[in-house]
Formats: C-alpha cells, structure tokens, sequence
C-alpha cells in the first residue's frame, strides 16, 4: 500500500520514527514476523509488517486519555524482520524473537498470517513455556491438524503449552467445525463467544482471562488475530466475517493486553496488506493496536 507524502510539522511529531536496532533495554521491541507460506487461504501477508510500520507514521505518539503523557517518554526499539520464518525458518523467528523481548518489557510482533503466534509465543516464552499461558482474540480455534495458519494453538501446545491456561476470546459461529470445537473443550481451554461480548463488559472479560492464563505465574501471550474483528473494518483479513468486534473493541483488548505486567508479548496477525480497503482501513487498525498497546505499558 503506497504511502502519500505526509506533512511535516515539528509541533505534530509522528509515530513509528524508532530505532532499527536492539541496542539496550527497550518499553517495547517490535518485529516482524510475515509468515504466508502455509495459510489455508492465499495471502500476501508477508507484505504487511513493512504496512504497519509505514502507516504508524500517519498517527502522533499523543495519547490525552493517558493524563497528557507521551508515547515518547517511552523507549522503543525495532528488531527488523525475520528473514523466511515459515517451515524450516522457524527456528530462526523464533530465535529473532527470543532475541528482541529479552531486553524490552513487552515485544511486539508483526505477521503475517496466524502461523506467526507459533514463533512470537515460543521466542517469547523461552524455558518459561512450562508456566505459560495465552490469550487470543479470534474467530477460531486454530487447532486444525497439520500445519497452516489455522493451526497455532494446537502446535503451542504440542509444544507444551498447557491448554488450561488458554482462553479464546470472540470465537464465532458458522467459524469453526463441530470436531475442532469439541477438542477445544476437551482440552480445556476456555472459550468465550462472540456472543458473550454482547452481555458482558469487556474489561470484566479480559481480566479474567488474564488471570486464568497467568495462573501459572508464567508470561502471557496475546494473540490479536484481527479476523475477529467485523469485516467492515478489517476486509484485509481474508476470513473475517459480518457481525465481528469492532475496532474500538481489538484496540481496547491491545491496550490492557500493554497494561497487564503479566504480558510479556502480543502478536497482530492474519491481514494481507494488498487486500486491504483502498483507504488502508485494516492495516491502519493494526498501527493502532501496536500504538495501544504502548499505552498500556505507559499507564502501568
């Protein structure tokens, strides 16, 4: 998605201008993570890291619901992008993870499709895995077999994640299989429809799914798989549906995901930057949650 020239004013400084390096301790480390070469459904999410960080640039670090703080109080750092991170390139995302949360409060990653969680989680994790838990926000389980962008959960925990301390937030109907969803229960792991969102306050959910995954008193991940959201607002997201959250709703999650000392990562993943709205809606979104979830590490 082309960037139109921006204007320049020193009164009206803009976001997304951070160090391409880890040079010491960061409040946030961001790296990308594009993934695309197993998703169930074609993609150009490899294109979508260097999306995100171009459009962070339309936004200013001011956030005045944070009491007049800003953003760039903070210190941020960017890890760069990891180089072939499907199939055999794993272990190298995952080392680049690893790599960029060791010294940052809290580590973004950038996807990519869904295939993304498995590294950003692990690199994140490290020997803590035992003690881990997850939190997602999406429309599906992704416990499919096999290994795609509709399988990270599984493979989280095949990796020794334990399934009681994941909780999968906006799951939707006419999303998932019968099968898929019985293994979700039959795991353990806590699932809260779409539907609940409707009748319960979203702060009330988040803070227990977060007390349910750090119950181990282990790190958490976030998954934002911005497919949850209502397709009006993410059409970037192939498998997005009518009737998903809204905007307001993900940036919400992302920041008291920035919030919570018990996260150490979130992950932003499953837009393809050359689907998006002409207008670059999806992608603008996903600059907001990194922009959100940097607000939350402000306010803790």
């Amino acid at each position: 998605m082309p960037m139109p020239n921006l204007p320049a004013d020193p009164l009206w400084p803009r976001a997304g201008d951070w160090p391409l390096h880890l040079g010491g301790p960061a409040d946030l480390a961001l790296i990308g993570i594009p993934t695309w070469r197993t998703s169930l459904s074609p993609t150009s999410a490899h294109a979508t890291p260097a999306a995100v960080r171009a459009a962070l640039r339309r936004y200013s670090p001011y956030a005045a619901s944070l009491d007049g703080r800003n953003l760039d109080e903070l210190v941020f750092a960017d890890a760069g992008d990891a180089v072939e991170p499907d199939g055999d390139g794993e272990p190298i995302a995952t080392a680049l993870m690893a790599a960029a949360a060791a010294p940052a409060t809290l580590t973004v990653a950038l996807g990519g499709d869904n295939a993304a969680t498995v590294p950003a989680a692990l690199g994140a994790w490290g020997s803590d895995l035992p003690s881990a838990g997850l939190v997602t926000l999406d429309a599906h389980h992704d416990l499919r077999d096999g290994i795609s962008n509709g399988s990270p959960v599984r493979r989280l925990i095949e990796a020794g994640l334990d399934p009681r301390r994941i909780v999968q937030i906006g799951i939707a109907d006419f999303a998932n299989s019968r099968a898929y969803t019985e293994r979700a229960l039959d795991l353990g792991i806590t699932v809260v429809p779409r539907s609940a969102l409707h009748s319960r306050p979203l702060a009330d959910i988040l803070a227990e799914a977060f007390d349910v995954a750090g119950s181990a008193g282990g790190p958490i991940h976030v998954d934002l798989d911005v497919d949850v959201c209502d397709r009006t607002v993410a059409p970037a997201c192939p498998a997005s549906v009518p009737g998903g959250i809204a905007a307001h709703e993900l940036r919400a999650v992302a920041r008291a995901a920035g919030a919570d000392v018990r996260v150490r990562s979130v992950d932003i993943t499953e837009i393809d930057a050359l689907l998006d709205a002409p207008d670059g809606r999806t992608v603008r979104l996903a600059a907001l949650c990194v922009l959100e979830v940097a607000a939350g590490i402000a306010s803790r």
